[in-house]
This record gives structure tokens, C-alpha cells and sequence, in this order.
């Protein structure tokens, strides 16, 4: 078993995917978490893989003691997972609302809670989750998106404070606009030339977990690009 494991989940996605193999590179053992085994195709062979839904809390929580047994206790959990769907206020749906509230709230509440026992034990930890930079600026046009994310900062300044004390620290990192094929295909010129590569936000991601941020914890870290 190696001493340092790693769990990326939404590895399936540009972000995660480039975390995932970044934290390899830097000799954590891996494993990658998606949905579905297509999503995971493209990572390296070395990089182990899982398949579940973590926005169920039971399945959140199967998956990490499954890694737990098989690789060693995780010393870093990255959640990458996110759902987008825009919308304004006054024309948003409870489907609308509760799909922002499971996949960018919910999975990151479930994924803490099953891996804290295993951090707890080890005695040490990081997490990292992904926020976005409408959780906190107000923007047209995203409501239900907005206040998913907006609700996932705080869990993190809670996480942080509740888990500090055992020795992990909670962070996120915020984006404002990834530079994949998907968004490419869907945002205009203007927007994308702001956009930031998702390897670049891994390297922050990979500074978050990594020995030289031992000291930080709580934080909501910017990264909204040029």
C-alpha cells in the first residue's frame, strides 16, 4: 500500500482529469471516480478507477472505504464533480434548484464526510473542492448554479473548521471559466479569452494538497484567469 493515496472525483471531467494525472506525476497513488467507466477512458493506465454516483451518500461512502481497503486511508480528496445549468431567479425550477444543490453541494458534503474517519486516523489530511466565482459574486443569469456553489464555500469554512483540529485541511479553488472543448463550443470568444487551462487550476489544486500549504486551510483560493 503507499503512504500517500489519493481520490480525485469528477476525474471523468477536464479538471479532474488533469488533477488526477498531476498527482500521480507527483507520486500519490490514484484512484479516479466517475459516474460511468467511458468517462475514465482517457487516463493513464497507472491511475486507478471507481465508478459511483457521489451525490448518494451511501454510494459516496462505499467508494471511499473501497479505496480505503484496497489502496490504503486517503491522504488527499479532490472533488471535482460540478453540474452547470443556467437560469435567472424569478424563472428557476425546483428541478433546477435541486440538481445545483446535489452534484455541487451535495456530493461535497457526502465525499467529506466518508473520508474524514479515514483522515482522522492517519492523523492528517487535505481536501479540495471546486468552487466557482459566481459562489462569490453575484451574476445574471446563474441562480440556481450560483447558489449551489455559494453554499460549498461555506461548507468548506465549516469542514475547516470542524477538521482542522484533527490535522486536515479543507480548501477550494474557484475558476471562472475552464478552457475545455465544451466550453468552447458553448461561450463567445470574449469569455473564453479569460478562460484558464484545466492543468494550470491541477497545479493549484496540487499546491492545496501538497507539503507547502500545510498551512492553509479555510480558504477559497481565485483563479479567474487573466
Amino acid at each position: 500500500m503507499s503512504e500517500r493515496v489519493a481520490v480525485v472525483v469528477g476525474a471523468g471531467g477536464g479538471l479532474g482529469r488533469a488533477t488526477a494525472v498531476v498527482l500521480a506525476d507527483a507520486g500519490f497513488t490514484v484512484t479516479a471516480v466517475d459516474r460511468t467507466e467511458k468517462a475514465l477512458d482517457e487516463l493513464p493506465d497507472a491511475i486507478g478507477r471507481e465508478v459511483g454516483d457521489a451525490t448518494d451518500p451511501a454510494v459516496a461512502r462505499n467508494l471511499i472505504d473501497r479505496i480505503a481497503a484496497g489502496s490504503g486511508p486517503p491522504e488527499v480528496l479532490v472533488n471535482a464533480l460540478g453540474a452547470f445549468r443556467p437560469g435567472e431567479a424569478v424563472a428557476t425550477t425546483p428541478e433546477d434548484l435541486r440538481l445545483m444543490l446535489d452534484v455541487n453541494l451535495g456530493a461535497a458534503l457526502w465525499l467529506s464526510q466518508a473520508v474524514a474517519p479515514h483522515m482522522r486516523r492517519l492523523g492528517r489530511g487535505a481536501i479540495v473542492h471546486v468552487s466557482a466565482r459566481p459562489a462569490a459574486e453575484p451574476t445574471a443569469g446563474m441562480a440556481a448554479y450560483s447558489l449551489g456553489k455559494a453554499a460549498l464555500n461555506h461548507l468548506v469554512r465549516i469542514l475547516d473548521l470542524e477538521l482542522r483540529p484533527d490535522g486536515i485541511r479543507v480548501n477550494a479553488v474557484a475558476p471562472q471559466l475552464l478552457d475545455t472543448a465544451r466550453n468552447r463550443a458553448v461561450f463567445p470568444p470574449e469569455a473564453l479569452a479569460h478562460a484558464v487551462r484545466p492543468e494550470a487550476i491541477a497545479q493549484v489544486i496540487a499546491f492545496l494538497v501538497g507539503d507547502l500549504a500545510t498551512h492553509i486551510s479555510g480558504a477559497i483560493v481565485p483563479a479567474y484567469g487573466a
